[in-house]
C-alpha cells in the first residue's frame, strides 16, 4: 500500500513537473512577444520626430528583443565527439533566407569588418531594416518549415502559433527609414542581447481612472451617513504640474503624428491620381495608334488587291499572247515547203551581202526585224512579187529601206 501511494506521489511530481515547464515555455513565449509588440510601436513612434539608427534606444532594444526571439529554444551544433556546441540564429537565417530574391546573405557573409556568427546576425538585422525586407525575410523562413523544424527545438516561437503574429508585427517597420553603420560597436558579437523592460514597465494613471477613483470616494463617503457631504470626502486630488506636461507633451505628438500621416496620405493621393491621369492619356494614345494601324491596314488591304486584280489581267493577256503566238506558228506550219526553200534562200542571200560589210546599226536592225514574226508576215504577203528575185534588188527596193 505504502508503494502503491509513493508511486501515486511520483507520478503526481512527474506530470507537475510537466505542465509547469509547458506553463513557463508558453509564458516565456508570451512575454518576448508583447515585448516584441511593445517595442515595435515604440519605435515607429520615435521615428515621427528624428532618424534612427544604432545610437538610438528604441532599436536597441527592438534588435535584442527580435535577437532573443530568434535565438528562442534553438538546437547546438554537435560535433565530431559528440558534444552539442552553441549556435547563432544566423545559421538559421542564412539557410532558410536563400530564396528570397535579391537577398544580402552573400553580402554579409563577405563583410570583412564581422567573423562572428552573432555579429553577422546583428548585420542582417540591420541591412534588412535598411532595405524595408525584414517582414519578407522572416516570413520566407518561417514558411521553410523542414528547415525551421531541423534548427529548432519543440515549444520555440518560431514553430508555435506566435510566428505568424510575428511576421505581421514586423511588417509596420517598413515605412521607416533607417540609417545604420555596419562598423559600429552594435555589431559586436561577444556579448549576448539584453532586454531594457523598464520603458514597458511605467504605469501612468488615465483621466478615466482618476474620475472613477473620484466616485468611489464619493460613494465611500455617502455610505458614512446621511449627514456627510461631499466636501467632508476631501478635495478631488489635483495634478501636478510635470503630469499636466506630460499629457499635453503626448497629445503634441499625436497631433503632429496624425499631421504627418495626412500630408504623407495627401501627397500619396496626389502621386495616384497623377498616376492615374497618365495612365489615361496613355490609353487615349495607344487606342489612337490602334485605330490608325488598322486603317493603314486596310489601306494596304485595298492596295494589295487592287494589285492581285491587276497581275491577274496581265496574266490573262499574256496567256492570249502565248495562244496568238501558237496559232501563228501553226498557219506558218501550214504553209508551203517551197515557200520556206525560198525563204532560206532569201536568207542566205541576205546573210552574204552581210559577209561583205560592216555591221551596222540600221544593218543589224534590218536583220532583226527580218527575223521578227511581223518581217515574216511581210515576207510572205511579197511572195508573187519579182522584186525578190535578186538580192540586189532585194535591197534596193524601197519597200525593204531600214529605218
Amino acid at each position: 500500500m505504502a508503494s502503491r501511494s509513493l508511486g501515486g506521489l511520483s507520478g503526481s511530481r512527474g506530470g507537475g513537473k510537466k505542465s509547469l515547464s509547458a506553463r513557463n515555455a508558453a509564458v516565456e513565449r508570451r512575454n518576448l512577444i508583447t515585448v516584441c509588440r511593445f517595442s515595435v510601436k515604440t519605435l515607429i513612434d520615435r521615428s515621427c520626430f528624428e532618424t534612427i539608427d544604432d545610437s538610438s534606444p528604441e532599436f536597441n532594444n527592438f534588435a535584442a528583443v527580435l535577437e532573443q526571439i530568434l535565438s528562442h529554444r534553438l538546437k547546438g551544433q554537435v560535433t565530431w565527439f559528440g558534444y552539442e556546441s552553441p549556435r547563432s540564429f544566423w545559421d538559421y537565417i542564412r539557410v532558410a533566407c536563400r530564396k528570397v530574391s535579391q537577398n544580402c546573405i552573400c553580402s554579409i557573409e563577405n563583410m570583412e569588418n564581422v567573423s562572428s556568427s552573432r555579429a553577422k546576425g546583428r548585420a542582417w538585422i540591420r541591412v534588412a531594416l535598411m532595405e524595408k525586407h525584414l517582414s519578407e525575410y522572416i516570413s520566407t523562413a518561417l514558411r521553410d518549415f523542414k528547415t525551421t523544424r531541423r534548427f529548432y527545438e519543440d515549444g520555440a516561437i518560431v514553430l508555435g502559433e506566435e510566428a505568424n503574429m510575428l511576421a505581421g508585427m514586423l511588417l509596420g517597420l517598413n515605412a521607416i527609414d533607417f540609417s545604420f553603420c555596419l562598423k559600429g560597436e552594435g555589431l559586436d558579437g561577444t556579448f549576448p542581447a539584453v532586454i531594457d523592460y523598464t520603458p514597458y514597465l511605467k504605469f501612468e494613471q488615465s483621466s478615466d481612472s482618476i474620475s472613477s477613483d473620484e466616485e468611489e470616494l464619493r460613494t465611500f463617503g455617502s455610505s458614512e451617513g446621511e449627514s456627510s457631504t461631499p466636501e467632508s470626502v476631501g478635495p478631488p486630488p489635483v495634478m501636478d504640474e510635470s503630469s499636466w506636461f506630460n499629457k499635453c507633451k503626448r497629445v503634441r505628438q499625436k497631433h503632429q503624428l496624425t499631421l504627418e500621416q495626412k500630408g504623407y496620405l495627401e501627397e500619396l493621393l496626389r502621386l495616384r491620381e497623377n498616376q492615374l491621369s497618365e495612365s489615361v492619356s496613355q490609353n487615349k494614345v495607344l487606342l489612337q495608334r490602334i485605330e490608325d494601324s488598322d486603317l493603314a491596314h486596310k489601306l494596304e488591304k485595298e492596295q494589295l488587291e487592287y494589285i492581285i486584280v491587276e497581275l491577274q489581267d496581265q496574266l490573262k493577256s499574256y496567256q492570249s499572247l502565248d495562244q496568238l503566238s501558237a496559232e501563228v506558228s501553226l498557219s506558218q506550219a501550214s504553209l508551203d515547203p517551197s515557200h520556206s526553200q525560198e525563204g532560206d534562200g532569201k536568207q542566205d542571200s541576205l546573210n552574204f551581202i552581210g559577209e561583205g560589210k560592216e555591221d551596222t546599226p540600221s544593218l543589224l536592225g534590218l536583220c532583226g526585224s527580218l527575223t521578227s514574226v511581223a518581217s515574216y508576215k511581210s515576207l510572205t504577203s511579197l511572195k508573187s512579187n519579182d522584186c525578190l528575185a535578186s538580192p540586189t534588188a532585194e535591197m534596193t527596193s524601197p519597200g525593204l529601206t531600214p529605218s
